[in-house]
């Protein structure tokens, strides 16, 4: 074909850039949270997950998605899901970075900084692809409820802590690396796990203590190619946590069929599936009829990557959208450059900003297990970090997704990310526990602890430096003190994420990011979409503090 056009005005994608060098407000909270953190392996990281080989990778394992092959050619069941090798080159490298039950081992511990470390390389990794840190996450979560079953946990530490990443499914003790998932819901059920009709009956104890025999299902089962799970079922003594491997010591594989994949709105590069267990074996985890609390304590970890990994959406979403602007042009200048859309781009990146410092102040408490304070924090702002920062996603990927136009809209090319950003964005909502969960654990920790006098504390060292700010600081301990009913759960959820997020702007973000953030959110000065920042603003220094390259 002869060509018609020269093709121009098309913006260089952002690609080959460091991801953490760049990231200004993450450095800012890891400096603030814990200043003695050696931050070489993020500078590493980001160099990774900024590549173009890494990025190829994240596309084509969204691209050509998890195959489900229930038998082989012989007709015998196999159960087994076939992955991209894309896929495959992505676990690896976050395996490789220690994302999943890495912090958890001794030398990691010993830093005094494993989960902080170990939650900015989750927010870089989510920038590059986040589908495939479901596993990595279960992984994070069950590590340490697995030590109430020390015989277990003494074979799988070292393949759960470790580096390797090895996809086989082959007996535990012949692998180099392990990752683990968890079965919760079934179909009458979702959230209600109290609702479980899956019987495990006593079926005697070996090494790894008492043994039952699993019938029922799973109706959200995701990665089911991880070495083993932990699932609830209903033993003699109620709800109980269980330990089920794929594959038997004895090197059989386990009674577990999976029926389908689920066909989700994103998360394209995960497998999520349906399964049933018929006399599947399994072992009992913690104490009989406890299984509740262990879910609950397994559920707060992955809660924090909830907003973790939203938060990592939302700063690649926003420099998506600042990479296009800054090159764009439109009616005589640069889109970077237009009022409006200036507008919109320091709004967006005041709440990338926030969401970034709550949830590495979030990631803090799970260093500090000691620190009374600590603890109710981590009670407190769990819930609360993962409503508000996770409920903002979806919003945020939409307005990012507008700054490109219909190039946003497209899944093609280096800007085709958004599109998938934005399909991805809901889960981390649901994930875990919904908005209105969120809202009533919220109301659950104001009763375990003092949470009004730790979060006077919290917003202490901001006191006086914003006037709205400091009207919101005083009401809220009372309202806390006075737990607010389950009608206006989600309200108080709200206000304590602004409040706790501004205050941390005030003492790591300059004082622009501060008061625009104040003004908008807390003082009123906002309207109901992202964009209506006051004209007082000083857009500049935002926009540029958040820039990419």
């Amino acid at each position: 074909m002869n060509p018609t056009h020269e093709v121009f005005n098309q913006p260089e994608p952002l690609v080959n850039v460091n991801l953490f060098a760049t990231n200004r407000a993450m450095q800012a909270a890891l400096q603030f949270n814990a200043p003695a953190l050696d931050t070489a392996p993020l500078h590493a990281l980001g160099a990774v997950v900024g590549s173009g080989e890494m990025q190829a990778h994240a596309r084509l394992a969204n691209v050509h998605t998890p195959q489900l092959k229930t038998h082989n050619r012989f007709g015998q069941r196999v159960d087994q899901v076939e992955f991209h090798p894309s896929y495959h080159a992505l676990m690896s490298a976050a395996v490789e970075a220690g994302l999943h039950g890495t912090a958890f081992s001794a030398k990691h511990q010993a830093t005094g900084h494993a989960h902080q470390l170990r939650a900015a390389g989750f927010m870089l990794f989510t920038e590059l692809e986040p589908s495939i840190l479901c596993p990595i996450s279960m992984s994070y979560a069950v590590a340490p409820a697995l030590k109430d079953n020390p015989a277990i946990y003494r074979d799988w530490e070292a393949g759960l802590t470790s580096r390797a990443y090895e996809p086989a499914l082959k007996v535990w003790r012949d692998k180099t690396g392990l990752t683990m998932g968890m079965g919760m819901t079934e179909k009458q059920g979702g959230s209600d796990v109290r609702a479980n009709t899956t019987r495990a009956e006593p079926a005697g104890s070996d090494a790894w203590g008492q043994r039952f025999s699993v019938t029922g299902h799973k109706w959200f089962f995701s990665a089911p190619m991880c070495d083993a799970f932990l699932i609830l079922a209903q033993t003699a003594n109620g709800l109980s946590c269980l330990f089920l491997p794929r594959v038997l010591p004895d090197g059989s594989m386990n009674q577990l069929f999976i029926q389908r994949l689920k066909d989700k709105l994103g998360n394209k590069a995960n497998a999520s599936s349906e399964v049933e267990f018929v006399g599947a074996s399994a072992w009992l985890v913690g104490e009989e009829g406890r299984g509740i609390p262990q879910i609950l304590a397994m559920g707060t970890m992955t809660r924090l990557d909830c907003a973790l990994g939203t938060s990592g959406l939302m700063r690649q979403a926003l420099s998506i959208a600042l990479n296009h602007t800054s090159q764009r042009k439109a009616f005589g200048k640069t889109l970077i450059d237009q009022p409006l859309m200036k507008n919109v781009l320091a709004d967006l990146a005041l709440e990338s900003e926030a969401a970034t410092a709550l949830a590495l102040r979030l990631a803090r408490s799970f260093d500090r297990t000691g620190d009374a304070h600590e603890q109710v924090m981590n009670r407190l702002l769990t819930p609360v970090a993962k409503f508000w920062i996770c409920k903002r996603g979806s919003h945020f990927a939409q307005e990012a997704m507008e700054c490109l136009g219909g190039n946003g809209y497209v899944e093609e090319g280096g800007e085709g990310v958004m599109a998938r950003i934005y399909r991805e964005m809901p889960l981390n909502s649901i994930w875990e526990g919904a908005g209105n969960i969120m809202a009533i654990d919220l109301l659950r920790a104001l009763r375990k602890a003092d949470a009004a006098a730790a979060l006077a504390h919290e917003l202490a060292p901001a006191k006086g430096m914003h006037p709205a700010l400091d009207r919101l600081a005083a009401q809220l301990p009372i309202r806390v003190e006075e737990m607010a009913s389950e009608m206006e759960a989600r309200r108080l959820a709200q206000d304590v994420a602004l409040a706790v997020q501004a205050a941390l702007l005030a003492q790591t973000a300059p004082s622009a990011v501060f008061s625009a953030f104040c003004d908008s959110r807390i003082g009123g000065e906002w309207g109901h979409s992202f964009g209506s920042l006051g004209a007082g603003v000083d857009f500049d220094t935002i926009i540029q503090r958040a820039m990419p390259r």
